[in-house]
């Protein structure tokens, strides 16, 4: 491949949404944000056709520029799937489609795609903004059967709840090692955060934040899992008034019981047989993980995979040799799944 960018065959539309419902955010977040729209080869040679679209998004910290972060040896996503409509796959050609890139990023690292009393409506941008703004913009099928949501980690545990909280705005979506079976992936840090809070911070969450925000951010071990505690009890456990409630004692890691449960209703294994109908009606769903997935994200993979098993639902489970970093070469791969999927009869 090339050591630097390629030329697109299809094109890249860079573009702004100003949000009216992240105006006034509680974090005081950007309301204005990018999206990125993939047009694929021959978009404009046919000016009656429509096209199928996949909208990817991302995990925790990421933010849309970083969707052109270069791993060594590797093409960039967004080359990676203008080469994925021109040159087709294992599987041969590849029916084109639109790609829209969707930027939920906060100023604590990310939103979970949730709506939120501590960080801002990040749902409803995404569904009720970002959806009708690429559809008017686009000549996209605009049909649930012909939409689908992929992402990773943080972007694949939005993918799944997403198709769960929206199933007549997408027909399928692939999770690539998103959050999942909490007690596997979150659970096991609480114990590291209390102790570091407890020795360094007075057991104190706010002066972690306090200290944070004064230096250069991820410079001391503990910042990653502090803040990723912290940002998750933003999304999953505030309260009405904004309050951030940890699921955990500060001093000993010692579970909440009363906010934990608030976590765990969030929990993409727990969640499937409350939205199984959802499920039922997806066209395709694709699961994935590394078996040597820090977070242990493959296990959550697994676990939701059988929870659809138990409801009757077709998907495809994919674990492979790899950690939970470096995985962007699998995305084209679930981006033809779902392409496929979308523009079938």
């Amino acid at each position: 491949m090339e050591p630097w960018s390629r030329t697109f065959v299809g094109r890249m539309h860079e573009l702004e949404i100003e949000s009216e419902v992240l105006r006034g955010n509680p974090l005081g977040d950007p309301a204005t944000r990018p999206i990125w729209v993939y047009t694929p080869p021959g978009y404009d040679d046919e000016p009656d056709r429509r096209y199928p679209v996949v909208f990817a998004i991302q995990g925790f910290t990421g933010q849309l520029d970083m969707w052109r972060n270069r791993e060594p040896f590797r093409p960039t996503y967004p080359e990676a799937i203008d080469r994925l409509f021109v040159d087709g796959d294992a599987d041969g050609s590849l029916p084109p489609a639109i790609v829209a890139f969707v930027d939920c990023w906060t100023s604590l690292g990310g939103s979970q795609f949730l709506d939120s009393q501590a960080t801002g409506r990040y749902h409803e941008h995404l569904c009720g903004e970002a959806v009708p703004f690429v559809d008017e913009r686009f000549r996209t099928d605009a049909h649930r059967e012909r939409r689908a949501i992929q992402g990773k980690s943080s972007g694949g545990y939005g993918a799944m709840v997403t198709a769960m909280l929206r199933p007549d705005l997408f027909g399928a979506f692939a999770s690539h090692a998103g959050d999942a079976l909490f007690e596997a992936c979150y659970l096991p840090e609480f114990r590291e955060s209390a102790r570091v809070l407890r020795k360094d911070y007075g057991g104190s969450i706010e002066r972690f934040l306090e200290d944070l925000r004064s230096r250069t951010p991820m410079t001391k071990p503990s910042d990653a899992h502090l803040l990723n505690d912290y940002a998750m009890s933003a999304c999953y456990s505030a309260d009405e008034d904004g309050t951030v409630r940890l699921p955990f004692e500060p001093e000993t890691g010692r579970l909440i019981d009363e906010v934990w449960q608030r976590w765990l209703a969030w929990d993409p294994v727990r969640m499937v047989p409350r939205h199984a109908d959802a499920m039922r009606s997806m066209r395709a769903i694709w699961l994935e993980g590394g078996e040597r997935d820090e977070y242990f994200l493959d296990n959550g993979a697994v676990a939701v995979s059988r929870e659809l098993e138990r409801i009757g639902v077709e998907h495809r489970l994919e674990l492979f040799d790899a950690g939970h970093m470096s995985i962007g070469y699998r995305y084209p791969l679930a981006l033809a799944f779902l392409v496929r999927a979308l523009a079938s009869d």
